[in-house]
Order: C-alpha cells, then sequence, then structure tokens
C-alpha cells in the first residue's frame, strides 16, 4: 500500500522544465542596400574626349600667348635700337593717356578682371622702356595698354547693362564669335521672345553668358540680345 501511494506522488510530480539548446547556427549578416550606377559609356568618352581638346586648347593658348610676348619684345628691342621713332614727349604724353584709360578701367571692372592685369603690365613695360630711353618702345607699349584698357572698358560697360536671368551663366570673359548664317537676335532666350535685330551671315559678336541653347551676346554697335547656338561659332 505504501509502495502503491509513493509510486501514485511520483507519476503525479511536476517535471523540471529545461530551456532549448541555444542557435550555434551562423547566420550570414544582412546584406546593405547597394545602389547600381550605370554608366554611359558613349558619354563618358565623349568627356573624356573633350576634356582632351580642352587640354589642347589650354596648350595652344599658352603657345600663342608666348608668341604674342616674344614678338612684342622683339618689336621692342628693334625700336630701342632705332631710337628715332618717338621724342621723350610723345611718350610721356601717350603713357599719361594709357595711365588714364587704365585708371577708368580699374574703376569699372573687377579687381581680378584679366584684361585690367594685362593692360597694367603693357604700362608697367611702357615706364620700364621710358626709363630706359627707349622712347619709341614705351609709346608702343602705352598704345598697346590703352587700346587694351578701351577694349576692355567697352565690353564691361555692355556686360553691366545686361540684368541676368534665372539659370544664365556668365562666361569668365567676353568670347569673341561670329553668325554663321543670318540670325535673328531676340529679346530673351526662346523662339517666343520678340526678334530685336538680325545679323548677316559672318558678323562678329561677343559672347558674354548662356543658358540651355541660347546664347546673350553683343554686337560692334553695342546692341545686345539671345541667338541660338547653332547660328554661331568662334571667331
Amino acid at each position: 500500500m505504501g509502495l502503491v501511494f509513493w509510486l501514485g506522488a511520483c507519476a503525479h510530480a511536476p517535471r523540471p522544465q529545461t530551456s532549448p539548446a541555444p542557435d550555434t547556427t551562423r547566420r550570414p549578416p544582412a546584406a546593405a542596400p547597394e545602389t547600381v550606377v550605370v554608366r554611359d559609356r558613349d558619354q563618358d568618352r565623349r568627356i573624356a574626349t573633350l576634356e582632351l581638346r580642352l587640354l589642347e586648347k589650354d596648350a595652344q593658348i599658352a603657345s600663342l600667348t608666348g608668341q604674342l610676348n616674344d614678338a612684342r619684345q622683339e618689336v621692342v628691342r628693334a625700336m630701342a635700337r632705332l631710337r628715332t621713332l618717338a621724342t621723350r614727349a610723345e611718350a610721356a604724353s601717350g603713357m599719361a593717356e594709357a595711365e588714364l584709360a587704365v585708371q577708368s578701367l580699374r574703376a569699372k571692372a573687377d579687381r581680378d578682371a584679366p584684361e585690367l592685369a594685362q593692360a597694367q603690365q603693357l604700362l608697367d613695360l611702357s615706364s620700364g622702356e621710358f626709363n630706359g630711353e627707349n622712347y619709341g618702345g614705351a609709346l608702343y607699349l602705352a598704345n598697346q595698354a590703352k587700346t587694351a584698357a578701351k577694349s576692355a572698358e567697352s565690353r564691361v560697360a555692355s556686360a553691366q547693362n545686361l540684368s541676368p536671368r534665372p539659370g544664365e551663366v556668365p562666361f569668365a570673359i567676353p568670347v569673341p564669335l561670329k553668325v554663321v548664317s543670318r540670325a535673328n537676335v531676340r529679346d530673351g532666350p526662346g523662339t517666343s521672345f520678340s526678334v530685336l535685330y538680325t545679323l548677316e551671315a559672318g558678323a562678329p559678336v561677343l559672347g558674354h553668358s548662356y543658358t540651355s541653347d541660347w546664347v546673350r551676346v553683343v554686337d560692334d554697335s553695342g546692341r545686345a540680345g539671345w541667338i541660338t547656338r547653332n547660328l554661331i561659332t568662334g571667331r
């Protein structure tokens, strides 16, 4: 009887709880979201070609600038050998006119304007030749400084009279352009704007800025307007 009671008690006793065995299986880390960039090979090739062409143009500009400086120096040296092409008074007068032109440009242009630096450099060279009694060379350089300053002042004045439009990108310096065929110059960048005037093929203009497919230009008469890109080319 006692044995039966003990077996019954054992049968109804609660079984001890056992925790599940830890999962030791190594799971791979969650993958991070990825952005797949699809590159346009033809576009990359065109960009690379344009970059090379720009490097080529930069090299050509540097070479031509060096040749121009060499030619200028040769002219000045030739005048130094002659020493009869201008008097001291003529050279001093030319330098004074050049100084006034440079001061006028400085008052209207940015301090870092390349035209201002060029005109000032020519004026400094003129002063050096004058001090060396090369009055012909001094007058020659002074005239170049005056011409550069006057031309730059005209371009700066034209650019300052142009009210910028949204999205308009100015050129670093005015770009010499010419019209490739008879073209309408409009009041704004688009065919919906009114025609201001018409230019014939070969007409020279200066490009000041651009937006989308239109370029803002000023012609030799000082008239401003917009012309589509495919009607102009480099000069």
